[in-house]
């Protein structure tokens, strides 16, 4: 993906499941790893990105919506992975056709502080760290399959 205005697009719909951190502010309920967390919400994604490429006139427009769905699904599966220590635990992840929460049961990653204090902060750092760890050699494999088939 050459144009940097698509490649943020991917980037985006990678990030935009955590905009339910915001709903926090409108009414002070915790939100999080609901309906923005699942595959219905991916399959959304999918759609309004299909349709804005279209309205765009770009190239290659199932590609990139399914570039973009994959990469919102990307989020969904690492925070299945993840511990979760805020009630409700899991994520909505088969919303909207079940509104069960769902958990790996043996869990990848660590949990993400919500807090500023020193300890929340460094246990951060230390996560982050082990999720650049794990992952890393993902990216590193995409990375070598795309340059390989030439895609």
């Amino acid at each position: 993906m050459r144009n940097p205005v698509r490649a943020a697009l991917v980037v985006g719909a990678a990030l935009l499941p955590d905009v339910d951190l915001l709903f926090f502010l409108v009414d002070g309920r915790n939100h999080h790893n609901r309906e923005t967390h699942s595959v219905g919400a991916a399959l959304l994604a999918t759609a309004a990105t299909y349709l804005l490429s279209r309205l765009m006139q770009w190239p290659r427009t199932a590609v990139l919506a399914s570039a973009a769905g994959g990469a919102w699904l990307s989020h969904v599966l690492l925070d299945y992975s993840n511990r979760d220590t805020n009630p409700p635990i899991g994520i909505m992840a088969l919303w909207p056709f079940d509104d069960g929460f769902y958990k790996l049961p043996f869990p990848v990653f660590l949990d993400i502080g919500r807090t500023l204090n020193w300890a929340t902060v460094r246990h951060d750092a230390v996560a982050a760290a082990w999720e650049i760890t794990v992952l890393t050699p993902v990216l590193l494999a995409a990375w070598w399959l795309r340059h390989r088939k030439g895609i």
